[in-house]
């Protein structure tokens, strides 16, 4: 049992110098970010987020929420960082289904104790619950705080990643909803202030 974990503890080792695929291509340097360095955004967000939900009064399983955070890019590992260009040559299904793959492949072989890793990663690609429909939000919100501090720093060539904004549906009711708009509208307001 211990090999296992060990065995999938290395795998993960991967992420942290796995660079973000979307930053290289935009003609940013290697480094830019890694996954595991957006995981830790994703978390963070992701728990200020349903901590914000719960202070007003909505019902949200915070460890859920982060336990889907911290493991919702773990396919990586396997697969790599494909870029949402991607999708354009292999489509949408092909792409799910081989990073649905991988991470089954990644789990199958840690032994530990009834942890769902399997329900919790279809859970975020279904987005069924409210907690998944946050880590999906806390994604998209941590890339657009990356974008904004690269630009801030001088990056340009971003501006398709910003698209988003316009018409992102996490399918959340309100005061999420609401929370991540404010947040949304929040960078779109810090960005125009970039000279």
């Amino acid at each position: 049992m211990s090999q296992s974990i060990l065995s999938l503890l290395i795998e993960l080792q991967r992420l942290k110098r796995l660079d973000r695929t979307g930053w290289i291509l935009r003609g940013l340097p290697n480094g830019t970010e890694s996954v595991a360095a957006h995981t830790f955004g994703v978390g963070v967000t992701a728990m200020i987020l349903a901590d914000t939900l719960r202070s007003r009064g909505v019902a949200v399983d915070v460890e859920r929420v982060l336990r889907i955070a911290l493991l919702h890019d773990w396919a990586e590992a396997r697969v790599g960082d494909m870029p949402r260009t991607a999708t354009e040559f292999f489509g949408a299904t092909v792409r799910k289904d081989a990073e649905t793959a991988a991470f089954r492949r990644i789990v199958a072989d840690a032994q530990c104790g009834d942890t769902p890793y399997e329900d919790l990663y279809e859970d975020y690609e279904e987005r069924s619950s409210l907690e998944a429909k946050l880590v999906k939000a806390a994604d998209v919100i941590d890339l657009l705080v990356q974008a904004l501090a690269l630009e801030r720093a001088g990056a340009r060539g971003l501006d398709e990643f910003w698209e988003v904004t316009a018409n992102a549906d996490f399918r959340l009711d309100s005061p999420a909803r609401d929370i991540v708009a404010e947040i949304f509208e929040s960078l779109v307001e810090s960005r125009s202030n970039i000279t």
